[in-house]
């Protein structure tokens, strides 16, 4: 569909949770022939997943040095790696990417960088060298739509204490449920409107950036989320263009590590759409009392179920698990450590719904199986992408207590519900049918056909415009 000569840069926020989308969508554009320069450092570039054979000559990894910065710790170069307090100093090591970056600009010129909410540098670094740039958000639309227009984000205006984020905002014009739990909409308030050690608050390098971008993507589609993609373009004043909302590749000839045998041996030995997965993410650092409490949830809802826990600290089971708890759940559940192979487990026949963070990627994973959600929303834009799935009839919400926490009856109230019992019997329908909408690959790769079209429309008009300038000069 595009040249070979069509250059893209892709730029993302240093952290999975962006990277990946951001690596899903190179691979979309470089199967239609896009060249891709994919930007990262080195430890991050190590970690993502390989390049499939096929597009290898289409994208290329660029791995740029992280500048040192006092409070950074060394080798932490993705958000996984740190702690909540120290991510500032991450962003300090990115906006040190300036220079590099107008390097490789200046020496292999692309047709469009495609970047992420943080670098709020970009606009100014790409115009200097007449490139367009897209933000591309690799949140939900409702997510995007909740954080408001430009001006909402320098100062506070319309919101200006936490109880006004535990409502949906006055711009989202027909009824909504999206918004923040009281526990979390304080940390939101302090996160987006403080400046941190970069002298920048959140909001204000948000703002900058959706200002200065050229137009807006969105890893969503018109099918799940019209109005708010409606609502988005009009707050923003700018193209929004749904790319789809990127689904994995099919899943049925992939090789599993072997590590993993045990764990898909125990899943063919369970009865169809019978065993919960649970799983909270690589973001989200739970404490060890807070994994007790997930822990006996599981264990009294006497449902089978697949847990992949992060085990950030390195602990043993013994140390991050009750006591006792693996021998009593030996006939009815499996704790795996560390990572797993998610996709592949939740395509799994055993698979019948998952108790999930509510984490956007995950979401479209999780749903493109038709798989109900039973949702415990932790952090950043979770929350909003639990409130968009229980809007939707597809989700259930944890009952949380007023600090955040939760408790062990809550959790196997819920899980039962959406898993087993009656009431929950049109969510799991509902989730069914959705399935039509997120495993479609003809649909998403639809949208990214539109985005070439509209990049390629885009870059034509650029042209046609300096053509009459370049004339009068002569």
């Amino acid at each position: 569909m595009a040249s070979k000569q069509f250059h893209v840069m892709m730029f993302p926020w240093m952290a999975f949770g962006h990277m990946i989308p951001f690596l899903e969508l190179s691979k979309k554009l470089a199967a239609k022939g896009i060249r891709i320069s994919f930007l990262s450092t080195q430890r991050n570039v190590q970690r993502l997943p390989s390049i499939p054979q096929d597009l290898v000559d289409n994208i290329k990894m660029v791995e740029l040095p992280l500048p040192s910065v006092d409070g950074l710790p060394e080798n932490c170069e993705a958000t996984v790696d740190l702690q909540d307090e120290q991510i500032p100093y991450l962003k300090k090591a990115c906006d040190g990417l300036k220079a590099p970056i107008e390097k490789l600009m200046q020496k292999d010129p692309p047709d469009f960088i495609l970047f992420d909410i943080i670098q709020s540098w970009i606009p100014e670094t790409a115009a200097k060298f007449g490139v367009p740039c897209v933000l591309f958000s690799a949140f939900s639309a409702c997510a995007a739509a909740f954080i408001g227009p430009p001006a909402e984000l320098k100062s506070l205006n319309q919101r200006t204490k936490p109880e006004d984020f535990t409502v949906p905002p006055k711009w989202i014009p027909f009824p909504s449920l999206v918004s923040h739990r009281p526990d979390q909409a304080a940390a939101y308030l302090q996160h987006f409107y403080s400046p941190d050690i970069t002298g920048l608050t959140t909001g204000q390098r948000v703002a900058t950036t959706l200002e200065g971008c050229d137009f807006v993507a969105v890893r969503s589609c018109l099918e799940f989320e019209r109005a708010y993609l409606h609502v988005l373009e009009e707050l923003l004043r700018k193209p929004v263009l749904p790319v789809g909302l990127l689904p994995p590749r099919s899943v049925k000839n992939s090789h599993v590590d072997h590590k993993f045998s045990a764990t898909f041996n125990w899943l063919d030995k369970q009865r169809p759409k019978s065993v919960v997965f649970v799983g909270f993410g690589t973001e989200y650092k739970m404490p060890v009392e807070r994994v007790h409490e997930l822990a006996y949830g599981l264990e009294i809802s006497k449902l089978p179920f697949l847990w992949i826990l992060r085990n950030p600290d390195g602990l043993s089971s013994s140390e991050l698990l009750p006591g006792g708890f693996l021998d009593r759940i030996s006939d009815k559940g499996m704790v795996s450590l560390g990572w797993a192979p998610q996709v592949e487990i939740l395509a799994h026949p055993a698979i019948g719904g998952c108790l999930f963070h509510a984490g956007w990627g995950s979401i479209i994973e999780s749903l493109g199986f038709g798989h109900p959600q039973i949702l415990m929303p932790m952090v950043a834009d979770q929350n909003l992408n639990a409130k968009l799935l229980v809007e939707k009839g597809i989700g259930l919400e944890v009952q949380m207590n007023k600090d955040g926490s939760f408790d062990r009856d809550a959790i196997a109230k819920s899980t039962r519900q959406v898993m087993v019992d009656a009431e929950g019997e049109a969510l799991r329908l509902k989730a069914a049918q959705i399935q039509g909408v997120f495993a479609n690959q003809d649909l998403h790769e639809n949208y990214v056909n539109n985005l070439i079209q509209f990049m390629t429309s885009y870059k034509k008009k650029e042209k046609d415009h300096q053509k009459p300038i370049e004339d009068a000069k002569k």
